[in-house]
């Protein structure tokens, strides 16, 4: 095993095993002439809505279009209700895309902090009002539990309007929605992944549903609002439907490798954010260690031709631009994680050796980078 190189995602090992019927469908697609909006748009979207428990579901052209359009649909219901600047509570721990979506919407924000495996943590937020609160479960950890435990015991957020960030966890706890609406990505490194940008809504709303099918023609019909061009393609939506068919089969295969690299760390004394109490409602989207001397292992792991990655080095509000809004500190759970962290290879595609080499190795050079 010593040859073998083991990349970080595995996207060239899923389209040849998948190839034929991926370009059997791009074929049919461009044979058709119908490009756009057509049967595959509308199939894909009717799937998305029942797998999601919910009545309605708009693709885009990515998940940050997907966050943008509720963002600026909410800020127009906000504006009318007379809230002059709406606050939003944005979890630190995530992709930037999600406080941006806001801000160029024209949101105030708030930064909310973590758990201790990234789901958003409420307990700390400043007294202030706060008139819409965004979800994360971040790796893909289900955030049902916390949430509905939140709602129970703290009447502040009773009605406050919840949206799911679920570009990370939509999968988690048989995609039971716990918001009104959420925001899904489709990007190549995702689980249910497109080869190219792609992103979905999620709704029981029926008035944002046909908000968001007009804001993504640019405001078509209606031109009530501002809008702009934000589709995913009839290829991409053909090629998505192939891939369904496959989900539950990568699902499974995936909480394998999870449970068994569970175990196996577990046994070592190694942290994992995937463990035996929460792997049942996780979505598996990234399998994640909490380590000392990350900086060795990694570097360890990469003279063994294991790629690694780090998600994310810093919280948002010790970035850039964002530091200049509201914080939970230097001393938060999220800041705590961004030093800890590392992510390794998980995706179906890779086969029992590789699992088992990758778990060795890695039990190995925590093992190495702790005696240095």
């Amino acid at each position: 095993m010593s040859g073998l190189t083991i990349p970080f995602f595995g996207i060239k090992k899923q389209y040849n095993n998948i190839r034929q019927e991926i370009l059997d469908a791009t074929d049919e697609v461009y044979r058709s002439g119908q490009v756009v909006t057509g049967n595959n748009t509308i199939e894909f979207e009717s799937w998305l809505a029942d797998k999601n428990k919910m009545r309605y579901a708009a693709t885009c052209h990515s998940g940050t279009q997907a966050l943008e359009i509720i963002a600026a649909y909410y800020f127009e219901q906000a504006i009318e209700r007379g809230i002059n600047q709406p606050v939003a509570a944005i979890p630190t721990y995530t992709f930037p895309a999600t406080a941006n979506a806001f801000i160029r919407a024209g949101w105030d924000i708030v930064f909310m902090d973590c758990n201790n495996v990234g789901v958003s943590d409420f307990t700390h937020l400043p007294k202030i009002n706060i008139d819409a609160i965004v979800l994360i479960g971040m790796f893909g950890h289900s955030l049902r539990e916390a949430w509905i435990e939140e709602q129970r015991d703290n009447k502040r957020f009773q009605n406050t309007l919840v949206i799911e960030d679920a570009a990370q966890h939509w999968l988690s706890n048989n995609c039971k929605r716990v918001s009104e609406n959420a925001a899904i990505s489709f990007d190549p490194t995702k689980n249910l992944n497109n080869y190219s940008n792609g992103g979905a809504i999620v709704t029981n709303n029926s008035t944002f549903h046909n908000f968001a099918l007009s804001y993504r023609n640019n405001s078509q019909p209606s031109h009530n609002s501002v809008g702009t061009n934000s589709k995913m393609s009839e290829v991409d939506c053909a090629q998505m439907l192939i891939k369904t068919r496959y989900l539950q089969s990568w699902q499974d295969r995936r909480s394998s490798i999870a449970d068994y690299w569970a175990s196996r760390l577990r046994e070592s004394g190694i942290t994992t954010l995937i463990n035996s109490q929460n792997i049942k409602s996780h979505g598996l989207h990234k399998f994640v260690i909490e380590i000392d001397q990350r900086h060795e292992v990694r570097e360890q792991l990469k003279t063994r031709k294991i790629e690694s990655r780090i998600h994310y080095k810093h919280p948002l509000h010790e970035q850039g631009v964002f530091r200049s809004y509201t914080d939970p500190g230097l001393l938060s759970n999220a800041s705590a994680l961004s030093r800890r962290v590392l992510s390794i290879p998980f995706y179906p595609e890779l086969t029992d050796l590789e699992v088992e080499y990758i778990v060795d190795q890695l039990i190995e050079c925590v093992s190495v980078s702790s005696s240095l």
